[in-house]
């Protein structure tokens, strides 16, 4: 057994050993820690409606599981029906468990029927029967940039509805909060990403540097599993050296004083980063071993174990910490969110709005992946105007640059790391394709730099438009359409 490999424990308290093979198969420990999860969570449903029909899991026919999808898409009697996105993920657990059994000759047919389809790129793929059709590709969630710094005062730094201090309000590891969500909205980087970044990773602000800064994502904790560049704003950074220099250096002080980073028993304390185009991060355990792995390799596990020598002892090279000095892991953010959001909520809604309209919403939502379409939403905006404004091209050669540098779409793609353009339009911009972007920009007036606030006229346009783009103006009132 190794950590993460999951355990079924049957009602009658028995551990189903076919299941704990699976577990530690080599098809389900390339999953993702988020992905064994989901997928440990969904089969452990069904196992349970199974075992009230009196069959084990190898017994499961094709109705068995038809039954069960429809008391978990449609059954009146459930009180928590999934949708068809969630179902579809549940589908997948059970493909992954079915075809392992299968080849490994447990089960004689799998429950689930496959049928062939069509693939994105026209190729012939199998996929199953019980797919739901109305599944929603993806939740885009956008907040303008306006209500992004809105949120980020009243949820993240105690403000109240007039912009001042809340009395009373403590502001704990206030100055990492409001840089790690600078950081995601300005550089459009996954939870996993940001969250797991090292000091060395931060890109150095310059003197008399640029508005961007560009970065590498390492290949291990990216989606994708290639590495990738990324820009972050300017004053994102300054964000983070603030942070650094305050209340991280108080935790780590802290935690030197007390000895906790001394009764670590996996630390590895690194002596060297090599340069070139693999660098390689070299380190010595407790024991005095040695070891090295290539910084592209390192999961964010083994990210977290990694300290350098400092003035006082031993320092984590992890950017993100908690309290104690110790790594803030990525999925511990959502805490953060969840927290801000229900401070939002809480300040901005009018006491006589409460448990009334769901459709009238005073306060903004956000989530770590909102960070991210909202980035992408305001790149596009931006490219749009800094190509079809900014240069005073004429058609013709709007045409020619956009065939030599790509149009905005690709240049999003690319920030994002997404494998196809396809997927960008799809899955974040296709709400506002057909918003025209370049004439309402033509309208907005002359901008004389790019920044957030001198585009807060034109996202208010495009919030009135649109559904799901969250806008409020600088007294906390929704837009016409805009927040929701």
């Amino acid at each position: 057994m190794r950590a993460g490999d999951p355990i079924f424990l049957s009602p009658d308290y028995r551990v189903d050993p076919l299941l704990s093979r699976y577990g530690q198969s080599r098809r389900f420990r390339r999953y993702t820690v988020e992905t064994k999860r989901n997928y440990a969570t969904d089969i452990a449903l069904l196992l349970s409606a199974l075992w009230r029909r009196g069959k084990s899991w190898t017994e499961a026919t094709e109705q068995d599981l038809n039954d069960y999808e429809d008391w978990r898409r449609y059954a009146a009697a459930n009180p928590m029906p999934v949708t068809g996105s969630k179902w579809n993920r549940e589908l997948a657990a059970f493909v992954s468990l079915y075809t392992w059994a299968s080849q490994q000759g447990y089960v004689s047919q799998s429950p689930v029927l496959m049928r062939e389809a069509r693939g994105r790129s026209g190729e012939v793929i199998r996929v199953p029967e019980q797919r739901a059709i109305d599944a929603r590709p993806s939740n885009v969630h956008w907040l303008t940039p306006r209500t992004w710094r809105r949120w980020m005062d009243v949820g993240l730094r105690g403000h109240t509805q007039e912009g001042s201090l809340e009395p009373g309000w403590v502001g704990r590891l206030e100055d990492r909060n409001v840089a790690f969500v600078r950081t995601l909205t300005s550089s459009g980087l996954r939870l996993g990403e940001g969250g797991s970044l090292l000091t060395f990773e931060v890109p150095a602000r310059r003197l008399g540097g640029g508005r961007y800064y560009r970065g590498k994502v390492s290949a291990q904790v990216t989606r994708s599993k290639k590495q990738r560049t990324f820009y972050v704003a300017s004053d994102a950074i300054g964000e983070i050296e603030s942070y650094v220099a305050s209340s991280r250096a108080w935790a780590v002080r802290k935690a030197q004083r007390s000895g906790r980073y001394d009764r670590l028993p996996d630390m590895r304390l690194v002596t060297e980063v090599t340069r070139g185009l693999k660098p390689r991060v070299r380190w010595r355990d407790p024991s005095g071993a040695v070891g090295e792995r290539e910084l592209d390799r390192l999961t964010w596990q083994e990210r977290t174990l990694l300290f350098e020598e400092g003035s006082h002892g031993p320092e984590p090279l992890w950017l993100w910490l908690n309290e104690q000095g110790l790594p803030f892991h990525p999925h511990s953010w959502e805490g953060v969110f969840r927290t801000a959001n229900q401070r939002c909520e809480r300040v901005l809604t009018p006491p006589e709005h409460l448990r009334k309209d769901p459709h009238q919403v005073f306060a903004p939502y956000a989530t770590p992946h909102s960070a991210r379409h909202s980035h992408a939403l305001f790149m596009l905006v931006v490219l749009n105007h800094l190509m079809d404004q900014r240069y005073g091209l004429t058609p013709e050669e709007r045409r020619d640059f956009r065939l030599l540098y790509g149009d905005p779409w690709l240049m999003v793609q690319n920030l994002l790391g997404h494998a196809s353009r396809e997927t960008t339009v799809r899955h974040y911009l296709a709400p506002v394709a057909d918003l025209q972007l370049r004439s309402m920009l033509a309208a907005a007036g002359d901008l004389v730099q790019a920044p957030m606030p001198e585009l807060d006229a034109v996202f208010a346009r495009i919030a009135r438009e649109s559904d799901g783009i969250q806008d409020l103006d600088a007294r906390m009132q929704p837009a016409a359409g805009g927040a929701a």
